[in-house]
């Protein structure tokens, strides 16, 4: 009975914090540049057999716990703006934003502006950074080309810093739609890559994908909510039936 205590215990804690990763890629889903969630599960009996280095273990202990989240960095859509603000990646590779807390950080975002002193900004979070470090404009009217390249009037003015993130690594989200600069490398030689002046890169939260995993998830949760109870009420009258004797 313990047991079963244990199991719709465990199964409303992992389907809560299921519930709370989908929530949060749907709040996003608007995001520009956003990257969703997901949580990856593991079981007990397949990590001890991994310590004892066996093929299979005795018993029957079948405990599946949450592991750790993971970021799908997969490319998104594009919405088509024609603003110069505007500026996509096709590819794997990030904008570099020095924020205003001096930490370089990674992000797909690439709805920028000029901030009061001239200097191509990302919202709130800090400076666009190029080759030669913070990207200063002090017009409107400039063109960024298909390899990162920025001219203003006609003169070049400096690169767009990429950086590179294998799309199978763990990554340190900060904020929404922004990662540490830990897992950020220089682009592979020979590896492709275009900017797109004129476009963002949509969220890549699937709607229909998010809402489906959240009626399961919340079908699981109740489930082992119900379990719950009908261990309780069983202890409950075996107690009294112990207390009758």
């Amino acid at each position: 009975m313990n047991r079963g205590f244990y199991y719709a215990c465990n199964g409303m804690i992992m389907n809560s914090r299921k519930l709370d990763c989908v929530g949060n890629n749907l709040a996003n889903a608007t995001t520009p540049g956003y990257k969703r969630d997901t949580v990856l599960v593991n079981r007990f009996h397949e990590q001890l057999i991994l310590v004892k280095h066996r093929e299979e273990t005795s018993g029957t202990f079948g405990h599946t716990y949450v592991d750790t989240s993971y970021t799908d960095l997969e490319q998104s859509s594009f919405e088509y703006t024609e603003s110069p603000f505007d500026v996509a990646i096709w590819g794997n590779v990030y904008f570099n934003i020095r924020g205003y807390n001096g930490q370089n950080m990674l992000t797909r975002n690439g709805q920028w502006e000029l901030d009061s002193e001239g200097y191509l900004t990302l919202s709130n979070s800090g400076r666009v950074l190029g080759e030669r470090g913070e990207i200063y404009l002090g017009t409107k009217d400039f063109v960024i080309d298909v390899d990162g390249a920025i001219y203003r009037d006609g003169q070049y003015i400096d690169n767009l810093r990429l950086s590179y993130i294998d799309p199978e690594s763990d990554v340190t989200k900060f904020g929404a739609n922004m990662f540490t600069e830990v897992e950020a490398q220089e682009p592979p030689e020979g590896m492709k890559y275009d900017i797109i002046q004129g476009a963002y890169e949509r969220s890549n939260v699937d709607w229909n994908y998010e809402l489906s995993m959240m009626m399961n998830a919340n079908r699981l949760f109740e489930a082992s909510s119900e379990i719950f109870k009908i261990c309780d009420s069983i202890n409950q009258q075996k107690a009294s039936l112990c207390r009758k004797v």
